[in-house]
């Protein structure tokens, strides 16, 4: 392991794309593997047991090349076994949450709505995160299953279909009296410009940015860090190899949008 190995970044499928955007606009030098587990997609309705499975099998993967960090692009991942795989792995393992704390911070008595996978709005994680900010803030719980089905099943260009799924989650976030959405799964972000467009005066808040940011700095203090200035290549590989050129399809998506 050196500076120029991989970071890898993982995901139940392809929303861990936006992760993986930021990462490679924030950090370009670094080498990024990308490992999708579309075969077994959705992660939200699957029992924290199976999940686990799962992500210990996606790891042995990725440390099967070299990686010198994992980053956890999927919220219900973290959320079921991140504290597992950081004891059973010797390289840092990054997970997501919510960015519920910088909704709150952004003023007094925010009304936030937390737009997650149901395994995530119901687990001890969230429900401690959430528990630090509720007396002061009032905070909406939206589990949102149907985004993650649309992204993986390549619907995001059904303008139609997409309005008509977000504008019935938005009524369920009573909109119209928020403050802010938070996207608290990495399948929402590929959302932002519709939601943009239905609700431009609520801030939508996704966490990939801090994410990247604290892999940065885990990266520096152990000397980790790639400081050449060749730019990183992406390695794409997914369970279900068709999904392997939908993947780079979104990532082009984000390039665009962005």
């Amino acid at each position: 392991m050196n500076s120029k190995s991989p970071i890898g970044v993982f995901d139940s499928g392809l929303g861990g794309i936006s992760v993986l955007h930021t990462m490679h606009s924030l950090l370009p030098n670094e080498n990024l593997i990308y490992l999708g587990d579309s075969k077994y997609n959705p992660y939200g309705t699957k029992t924290k047991e199976e999940i686990t499975k799962r992500c210990v099998a996606i790891c042995d993967e990725l440390i099967s090349h070299d990686v010198k960090a994992i980053v956890i692009a999927c919220n219900t991942a973290t959320s079921a076994c991140v504290k597992l795989l950081r004891e059973k792995y010797d390289v840092d393992i990054i997970g997501m949450e919510p960015a519920l704390k910088v909704a709150c911070d952004r003023g007094e008595h925010q009304r936030i709505a937390v737009w997650a996978t149901q395994l995530t709005l119901s687990e001890k994680k969230f429900a401690n995160l959430m528990n630090r900010f509720k007396d002061e803030h009032h905070i909406i719980k939206v589990p949102c299953p149907e985004l993650v089905r649309m992204v993986e099943d390549n619907k995001l260009d059904d303008a139609y279909l997409v309005e008509s799924c977000l504008k019935e989650y938005l009524a369920a976030s009573d909109y119209k009296n928020l403050d802010s959405i938070v996207l608290g799964c990495t399948h929402f972000p590929f959302y932002t410009k519709y939601l943009e467009k239905l609700c431009p005066n609520v801030h939508i808040i996704e966490g990939s940015v801090g994410t990247t940011l604290h892999t940065k700095d885990l990266l520096e203090q152990k000397g980790l860090l790639n400081t050449s200035c060749e730019e990183g290549q992406i390695t794409w590989m997914n369970t279900m190899d068709p999904k392997i050129e939908l993947s780079k399809c979104l990532f082009k998506k984000l390039e665009v949008e962005l």
